[in-house]
């Protein structure tokens, strides 16, 4: 059988095509309204409502499980919060990148107003629910919405962000606390994460499927339009990882690690390989290691540190790619958002940075999540499926070459290693 990736594209084109010719063939008629509302439309729910259905634990366990697995702050000292201060910048910085080229070159416009009215109109009762919802908090209101009162009753109203601040709290705990109970919580944790990462990787076996009805919605609505635009989304995505890459990585290893950019992506070219084929962080780690200790001749143990750390918890280009995604999907259903809803996917970006999953498509939940948060249908997601795989090799490969960055920045002047961390590279 061929490989998931390669049935996603057979399935999502053959979709695509089929979406093109039925609108084509049929256009406004009742045929192609019943076929869309009784047919692909609920196919394409049941996919996004499954993967909306693990971004809950999954983001509890990522982001708890990414905090905690740091170590003991007392053992580990500076290293640790070097790593995260440097983490949280450069993802800081990555999304901002993101957010500027798509709000400068506004790839999602395009689309004909009429044929916009005709697509909102076939989300029916959904993309009405996301219309006219109240608008997102800003400014005080939005800093108290991130801190809740009752996280249960936060994330049932769909306040994620809430769900996520207190994820990461819970793993802040897991640093101060390190007791026989403690350890046994990380244990459930684990398995809480290790649980749900099988079940997304059962759900996105559906992936070919669920794109191609997502896919044949959209375009049986749109015509051949909604290509236009698909290509531009593609093209800021590239620009956006191409600049983050060689812009600002660059200048971290020359300025922060002392390290010439040449010589540093030189030295990384084996494990950028590895990334790009195999689309995973965790896939990547056994490389990244010794490309990080033979090639760029770093400490052993803070390159384990920071490396095994960075294959969860340091995810740079999936934290752009969700960030242009996100606007770029607004972009396309019409909806600017405001300044006060870029800051909030600015910041779950930079949180979703530290729990998702380094694994293929492992950002699809986070989006869907995003999307629900700042009133933008769900049911967009289509759109970016098709393409997804090849976006995803890229900030991978990003994301890779990130961890090396870091561990070139952390490891400067540290004359005294850490001690070696006993836990043994993901696969």
């Amino acid at each position: 059988m061929a490989a998931l990736h390669t049935r996603m594209a057979m399935w999502g084109a053959a979709g695509a095509g089929a979406g093109i010719a039925a609108h084509m063939a049929f256009g406004d008629t009742d045929v192609l309204a019943g076929v869309l509302r009784y047919g692909t439309q609920p196919l394409g729910q049941v996919f996004l409502r499954l993967l909306q259905m693990l971004v809950v634990p999954l983001a509890f366990s990522a982001l708890a499980l990414g905090v905690a697995e740091v170590g003991d702050i007392r053992r580990f000292g500076r290293i640790g919060l070097r790593t995260l201060v440097y983490t949280v910048l450069v993802s800081l910085v990555a999304v901002l990148i993101g957010l500027a080229l798509v709000n400068l070159l506004r790839p999602g416009d395009g689309i004909d107003p009429i044929a916009r009215e005709k697509l909102m109109a076939g989300l029916s009762e959904r993309a009405a629910a996301y219309t006219q919802g109240k608008p997102p908090p800003s400014g005080f209101d939005l800093l108290l919405m991130i801190v809740p009162t009752n996280p249960i009753e936060a994330v049932a109203n769909g306040n994620l962000l809430a769900w996520m601040f207190f994820s990461l709290f819970i793993g802040v705990g897991l640093l101060l606390v390190d007791t026989p109970n403690t350890q046994r919580f990380k244990e459930t944790l684990t398995g809480l994460h290790e649980i749900t990462m099988r079940l997304l990787s059962a759900v996105l076996r559906l992936a070919p499927y669920g794109v191609a009805a997502l896919l044949f919605t959209l375009t049986a609505q749109l015509g051949i339009d909604v290509l236009l635009p698909l290509g531009k989304y593609v093209g800021v995505v590239l620009l956006a990882l191409g600049l983050h890459q060689f812009g600002v990585y660059s200048l971290c290893v020359w300025f922060l690690g002392g390290m010439r950019p040449l010589d540093f992506f030189r030295n990384v070219q084996e494990a950028m390989l590895t990334a790009f084929s195999t689309a995973s962080s965790n896939a990547t780690l056994p490389t990244a290691l010794r490309v990080a200790e033979e090639k760029l001749k770093l400490p052993a143990p803070i390159a384990r540190f920071v490396l095994t750390i960075g294959a969860t918890a340091n995810q740079n280009g999936t934290a752009l790619f969700e960030g242009v995604t996100v606007l770029f999907l607004a972009q396309f259903f019409g909806k600017d958002l405001a300044l006060g809803q870029q800051f909030t996917v600015l910041v779950v970006c930079v949180l979703a940075g530290i729990g998702t999953a380094g694994v293929p498509a492992g950002s699809l939940p986070v989006i869907a999540m995003i999307l629900k948060m700042v009133d933008v249908p769900v049911e967009g997601i289509g759109v970016i499926l098709g393409v997804d795989r090849f976006l995803d090799m890229c900030r991978t490969t990003l994301n890779v070459t990130g961890d090396l960055a870091a561990a070139v920045v952390v490891s400067r002047g540290q004359t005294d290693a850490l001690p070696e961390v006993a836990e043994e590279p993901r696969t």
